[in-house]
């Protein structure tokens, strides 16, 4: 058996790209409050589950919104979201809590760069995957539960998307 992946990667996956679509029309504050409320009410519970005492997610995710708040600078958020990344590598050997964690530091990340907006969809569908399905089922089966996934962070985007949003983050996506 091969070893969990640790993020989807074909970025010309349609799921993907109908995501980057979107993110492409929004500001970088409505991806950051998108992002966050997601990995809140959909990613962080498969922390919890496995980490219920480790806290660094969810302080990272409170960091990114004291920081939309303007009640805190840019390096005490990221001294913050730098710890959520640690509770990832920490989690090695863990698919559902490591792509979880991953995933919420690229979401409070948001805050920082715009493209970090995209890692619900690296990370956190492949965490829901590896939730519902365990990591011994074909990649194939996998993938398509991830895609579900994003249909549903897609459903969530465009449900605080802003029409014709005067001022789009610009995304350089190095991919």
């Amino acid at each position: 058996m091969a070893r969990a992946r640790k993020m989807l990667s074909n970025w010309n996956a349609p799921y993907i790209q109908s995501l980057v679509k979107v993110i492409e029309t929004q500001s970088k504050p409505t991806l950051a409050h998108w992002a966050v409320d997601y990995a809140e009410g959909v990613i962080l519970p498969l922390w919890s589950k496995h980490y219920p005492d480790d806290l660094r997610p969810q302080n990272a995710l409170n960091a990114a919104r004291e920081w939309l708040s303007g009640a805190i600078k840019l390096p005490q958020a990221k001294a913050v979201i730098l710890e959520c990344h640690a509770a990832a590598r920490e989690a090695e050997g863990n698919s559902v809590a490591q792509a979880a964690a991953r995933a919420i530091g690229q979401c409070a990340s948001t805050i920082h760069s715009a493209r970090h907006c995209v890692g619900p969809a690296l990370y956190g569908a492949l965490a829901v995957a590896y939730d519902t399905l365990g990591t011994k089922v074909p990649w194939e089966q996998l993938e398509q539960c991830a895609a579900d996934e994003c249909g549903r962070m897609l459903d969530a985007l465009r449900a605080v998307s802003v029409d014709n949003e005067p001022n789009p983050a610009k995304v350089d996506w190095k991919c």
